[in-house]
């Protein structure tokens, strides 16, 4: 250790200090001094998260450095760029998985498709979808309270992982058709799809993050959008619209109603409010498959078939664009951009068709659906 005269840096030690912390010259970082060994080893539990904070710090800027693009002579359409992926993360065999989970081909989907025909659930079978819909709903809200400038989608990812495992449940997206992780993470310009990256996220980001759980043979399926720091006053005016969007089209679900109506209803509003309705992407049924009839378009005069009825389960998830409605592929086949580069939003929720009306069953307990993200606003 080289010597210095300084103050201790253990909490309630006021002598003088003699030793610096050799990582920390190592890392070149400025401070560090501690009176003696014991002082030092004393405070080592708290010290070393210096060290972790500096690490992941200067791993951030050689990334940067790197100017990383998997992809040269691809035009991005706006400012976001991909960065490095972690490892596909495990999931133990106690945890029961879809048919996909190790091939990345939902056969049992694929098989459904040969028929339109909407499956109307029974009792059992919607009480299992509500479990599932309450897991994918405390997962969605572990996820929330960790969105803040700085962390990185793939830190969220692995929290949603986590979530999943600790519930018993198998994140949907891992592997559906060859998806490397277990949620989607969308941000400014992705319009969905987005995959978790090591980019940490910035002041006046918008991020969406989709998720997707299965359990006991079911999936619950949602996704909402949250405001990172401190976010411009035009985006703040997209998210409340797109929200406005998916609350006005879900207060129409009812027994007797077209799937149609819900893209007239969505259209209407995003227009009059001077956004586009993505029309590349749509809600869909969902039970034991994770997608399947219904479609569920979000824009006008669309031609879809079938009509509600009690024991339906589906999605609705309008796509929201500050400028035209277009949409583009990255190379990595999965992030779906705006063709303008212009900023997205999205809010889902899965919908249960009742008697009267219907249940949202990825609602937010003890909540009528708007205090979370009007709290943003």
């Amino acid at each position: 250790m080289a010597a210095a005269t300084r103050t201790c840096e253990s909490p309630d030690c006021v002598q003088p200090a003699k030793l610096q912390c050799p990582t920390c010259i190592k890392l070149g970082i400025q401070g560090s001094f501690f009176c003696a060994q014991d002082c030092f080893k004393q405070n080592w539990n708290e010290h070393k998260k210096v060290h972790k904070t500096a690490k992941a710090a200067a791993k951030i800027e050689d990334i940067k450095s790197m100017n990383y693009n998997p992809w040269p002579g691809y035009k991005f359409t706006g400012a976001l760029k991909p960065w490095p992926q972690s490892s596909r993360r495990e999931v133990p065999d106690h945890i029961q998985k879809p048919d996909y989970a190790e091939t990345g081909v939902p056969l049992s989907e694929i098989k459904s498709k040969q028929s339109m025909q909407i499956k109307v659930l029974n009792e059992e079978e919607i009480e299992k979808m509500r479990v599932a819909c309450r897991l994918a709903r405390e997962v969605m809200d572990t996820a929330a309270r960790n969105v803040k400038v700085g962390i990185t989608t793939d830190e969220l990812d692995r929290i949603v992982h986590e979530a999943c495992l600790e519930r018993n449940c198998y994140p949907s997206p891992l592997n559906y058709h060859g998806f490397p992780k277990s949620c989607c993470t969308s941000v400014n310009e992705v319009i969905c799809h987005g995959i978790p990256d090591t980019r940490p996220l910035e002041d006046g980001d918008l991020l969406n993050i989709d998720i997707t759980i299965y359990y006991n043979g079911f999936h619950g399926d949602l996704n909402e959008t949250y405001f990172v720091g401190e976010v411009d006053e035009e985006s703040k005016q997209l998210v409340k619209v797109t929200y406005e969007c998916i609350n006005q089209a879900i207060a129409s679900v009812k027994p007797g109603v077209k799937y149609r109506e819900i893209g007239n209803i969505i259209q209407k509003h995003a227009q009059a409010h001077g956004f586009a309705v993505v029309k590349s992407y749509c809600g869909h049924g969902i039970h034991e498959l994770f997608h399947t009839a219904p479609s569920v378009p979000h824009y006008s005069k669309n031609k879809a078939v079938g009509v509600m009825k009690k024991g339906h389960t589906f999605t609705i998830e309008p796509m929201i664009s500050q400028g035209t409605w277009r949409d583009e592929i990255w190379p990595d086949n999965w992030t779906a951009v705006t063709q303008d580069g212009k900023r997205s939003a999205q809010f889902e929720q899965t919908l249960l068709v009742t008697e009267t009306g219907c249940d949202i069953l990825t609602l937010r307990p003890d909540e009528n659906g708007r205090a979370h993200f009007l709290s943003q606003m």
